[in-house]
């Protein structure tokens, strides 16, 4: 049984390689931003995380807990890559491997825009508000500045100059050790 977490900033591409994980691993897969954003009725990713944090529900602690729950009782079955903002922090002595994906804000902004249709400027003012707004909130709420998960991680990699399938390649390096 494996339990794989990644985390990074919006935009970093952990989506992109939890999936290509649990794929190529035959394993199951679960975002609990995904469950986050499934509240929202928005146009785009980046709509959706807005729309359910102005909701009022996004701002909520028991969702969250909620949340945190579901992807605490996933990881303890196993078989399963989990990709969330806080999954290093929840599966801290869980996950068998913990990852943490870099990427530099200009370059998330042009793969959001790029995943949303929207330009580049609207895609960087809006990670630029996200990332203050949860910053705050996960404060408020768990403690931590949720960046600070990078510290706990078995392995961190900055993928502003890299592709998929590089970050993959390091990622099963770390497993095969």
């Amino acid at each position: 049984m494996v339990v794989i977490a990644i985390s990074g900033l919006a935009g970093s591409g952990t989506s992109t390689l939890a999936k290509m994980l649990a794929e190529k691993l035959g394993l199951k897969y679960f975002s609990p931003g995904e469950y986050f954003k499934s509240h929202s009725s928005g146009r785009n990713e980046t709509e959706r995380v807005m729309d359910v944090f102005q909701s009022g529900k996004g701002l909520d602690k028991d969702f969250h807990k909620k949340i945190d729950e579901m992807q605490i009782n996933l990881a303890k079955k196993g078989n399963i890559v989990i990709c969330g903002k806080l999954s290093i922090l929840m599966l801290k002595d869980i996950a068998d491997y913990k990852i943490w994906i870099e990427c530099d804000l200009e370059e998330r902004a042009r793969r959001t825009a790029k995943r949303d249709g929207i330009r580049f400027e609207d895609a960087l003012k809006a990670l630029k508000q996200r990332e203050k707004l949860q910053l705050k909130e996960w404060k408020k709420d768990y403690g931590i500045d949720y960046t600070t998960q990078k510290k706990m991680a078995d392995i961190v990699i900055d993928n502003t100059n890299l592709n998929e399938r590089q970050v993959f390649e390091k990622v099963i390096e770390l497993i095969k050790r």
